[in-house]
């Protein structure tokens, strides 16, 4: 009977040929997305060695640019680019300094 080692990558991230987390979808969507842009551009008529060019010039592009990124920014590092994106640069306090050093009382109730 033979072992097979089952569940070896539990806590690690998705990787597939140097590809990790977040760069995997971009990788196939874009790759996806190319390959339905060429059947449309195919199926309107376009030249096949024009749809051909742009099937593979595209492709090669994402595929480029993918594992750039990857290379770049790391496993997390395009969501902390996006996060820092959304975050402003510093806040803006246009109250003057006596409004927050000004006491008032609280109501009694009875």
């Amino acid at each position: 009977m033979s072992k097979y080692n089952i569940n070896k990558g539990i806590g690690r991230t998705v990787e597939f040929k140097g590809l990790k987390a977040q760069y995997l979808f971009i990788f196939g969507g874009g790759l996806l997305g190319m390959l339905i842009l060429v059947m449309i551009l195919y199926m309107a008529g376009v030249n096949s060695y024009v749809c051909l060019f742009i099937g593979v010039g595209g492709d090669s592009l994402i595929v480029w640019q993918t594992f750039s990124l990857n290379q770049k920014y790391g496993e997390y590092g395009l969501m902390k680019v996006g996060a820092k994106k959304r975050h402003p640069r510093y806040i803006i306090c246009r109250k003057s300094v006596h409004r927050y050093l000004k006491f008032t009382p609280k109501s009694k109730t009875v």
